[in-house]
Order: structure tokens, then C-alpha cells, then sequence
């Protein structure tokens, strides 16, 4: 069974509720990384980064951060070494990030896309598959040599 991780600001905390009902309704494990109340004050890197690590640990299979507009939970989590997460609005890149790029983290906006899209977004992401491609692997060598080289 795959484990999904959820992590989310005030600005996605409802769309992160949403999701975390969907994807119980569906079937998955979900792992809520926070904000678990809604806080006008609280910050997406306090919750989209413990995701990442988890992510990067293994002890989640996929990662969806949540906040505003997608951007600065995008933003943080690529800080994270092993991380490749991208900003989705739109259903092609929700499916090619992870067939060609092996995302593994899939970002949204809580002000930029609506529950239905959100929900269809995440399901093609989650079901999507890397294909492993010798293209495909030469260039996360690349990432992952870039990655080594900013320790």
C-alpha cells in the first residue's frame, strides 16, 4: 500500500484536508506532516520540510505540500537533497514529472486550484510511473552530481 505524506500552511490547510478525506476514501495511508490547525501565522517550511525528509527517508512513498500558491513549498522542499518536487496545476506535468523525472513530490496551490482539479491532479501523480529510461537516468545522475557537489 502506498503511504502518502501531506503537508500544508494556513493559505492550503483546506485543501489539505480535502485530500487527506479523498485519499483515505481511497485507499492510501496518509501521513499528515501539519499544519494539523489552521494558524494565520504559520510558516510552510515547518511542515513541507520534516515531508520532504520523510520522503527522502523512505518512510512515505509520495509527498503533496500545500500553501498558497504552490510556489514557496516547491521552493523549500527542493532544498532537500533527493527531493524533486514541482509545482502542478495542470494534468501533463502531473503524469510526465514522474514518468520522465521521477517526482516524487508533487506541489499545488490552495489558492490556485480548486478540490476537483487538486483531487485529479493527485491521483495522476500517485498513479503515475518513472519509466527508467537510459535518457531519463543520465539526467537524475546529473541532478543527484549537482546535489553531491553543493555538500
Amino acid at each position: 500500500m502506498l503511504k502518502i505524506g501531506i503537508a500544508a500552511d494556513h493559505a492550503g490547510f483546506e485543501l489539505k484536508k480535502y485530500l487527506i478525506e479523498r485519499l483515505h476514501a481511497n485507499g492510501y495511508e496518509v501521513v499528515d506532516f501539519g499544519n494539523t490547525q489552521l494558524d494565520f501565522n504559520d510558516d510552510y517550511p515547518d511542515y513541507v520540510v520534516p515531508l520532504a525528509k520523510a520522503i527522502v527517508n523512505k518512510n512515505v512513498t509520495h509527498g503533496i505540500a500545500v500553501c498558497g500558491s504552490g510556489v514557496g513549498a516547491c521552493i523549500v522542499a527542493n532544498k532537500i537533497s533527493g527531493i524533486r518536487a514541482c509545482l502542478i496545476h495542470e494534468r501533463f506535468s502531473a503524469k510526465q514529472g514522474v514518468e520522465d523525472d521521477d517526482m516524487n513530490m508533487i506541489c499545488l496551490g490552495g489558492r490556485v486550484v480548486d478540490n476537483a482539479l487538486a483531487w485529479e491532479l493527485t491521483e495522476i501523480f500517485i498513479n503515475a510511473k518513472y519509466t527508467g529510461a537510459e535518457r531519463h537516468e543520465r539526467r537524475l545522475a546529473k541532478m543527484r552530481t549537482i546535489e553531491n557537489d553543493k555538500k
